[in-house]
């Protein structure tokens, strides 16, 4: 196969790597230019790379081994290159193509190590520590890739890392229950009487729904501060943040008191899809 051939079978691996398993990205990449979207792709299915260590181990160790990889692979240190991984082979062409900081994805490496343990989140500063590294450098590093970079662009990935971060932490809360993991922090659990025990019965108490009310008002604020940061935006960077409009979708059914926080719900694609293409045809989102 020639050289273009593997370029192009990398990428739609990487393309169905993140439509299984991270759809929403995957549909907000449907509303950006193909060739700006190859790149996108690679670096959100480096993410599910990171993100689904903590799935496919049972200890800490290996997970660790796996993370330890892909730090060497940006350092350009690790043993075997790179040869029959698709997902890392495209994302140094997106790296070396869009000049994106290793720094940035070193460092969501280091915040996911977090996720290996069964420690809780302890308090709310640590928390927006994580979603920055993590869902805040996804939106920085998608932004540049669709115009440049820049200290009000990350000041605005920040927010909205923390508006998107906080949601999946409520979002989760079932499945993080179930492994007896708490992203919910302590200070905020403690603040309203509720505590980790409650986070893991599986049910809702009073005082648990309170403190999770409290963290979705905390994104939320952090919501509306990103969007008003993104009307001020050069148009071009616009479409790094179209899945915000899913994250005031969910927060907005989180925050309504009859919704039961532990139930389990799935947003269908053709919702996902239906949200993303309304937004794209709104000023803050048009480009």
């Amino acid at each position: 196969m020639s050289a273009s051939g593997d370029g192009d079978a990398s990428a739609a691996f990487c393309a169905e790597l993140v439509r299984s398993h991270d759809f929403d990205r995957y549909a907000a990449t449907l509303f950006v230019e193909p060739p700006r979207r190859r790149a996108l792709l690679a670096l959100y299915a480096f993410n599910v790379e990171i993100v689904r260590v903590r799935d496919q181990v049972s200890q800490p160790l290996p997970g660790e081994i796996r993370l330890q990889w892909w730090t060497d692979t940006l350092a350009g240190t690790a043993h075997g290159g790179i040869e029959g991984n698709p997902v890392a082979a495209e994302l140094l062409r997106a790296i070396g193509q869009h000049g994106l900081p290793v720094a940035a994805l070193a460092q969501l490496i280091e915040a996911h190590l977090f996720d290996l343990y069964n420690d809780p989140m302890p308090t709310l500063d640590v928390l927006e520590a994580y979603a920055a590294d993590t869902d805040g450098a996804l939106f920085a590093l998608a932004a540049r890739m669709l115009d440049q970079g820049s200290e009000a662009v990350d000041h605005l990935a920040r927010h909205a890392g923390l508006a998107q971060g906080f949601g999946r932490v409520v979002a989760r809360l079932p499945i993080d229950a179930s492994r007896r993991q708490c992203f919910v922090p302590l200070d905020i659990l403690a603040r309203n009487g509720s505590g980790e025990a409650e986070a893991y019965a599986g049910r809702e108490t009073p005082a648990l729904r309170q403190a999770l009310d409290e963290l979705i008002a905390e994104a939320l604020r952090h919501l509306d501060t990103a969007l008003k940061l993104l009307g001020e935006m050069p148009q071009a960077v616009r479409r790094a943040f179209l899945p915000l409009a899913l994250v005031r979708r969910d927060l907005d059914r989180m925050a309504q008191a009859d919704t039961d926080l532990f139930a389990p719900f799935e947003r269908s694609r053709l919702a996902t899809l239906w949200t993303l293409w309304k937004a794209s045809r709104t000023h803050v989102f048009r480009m």
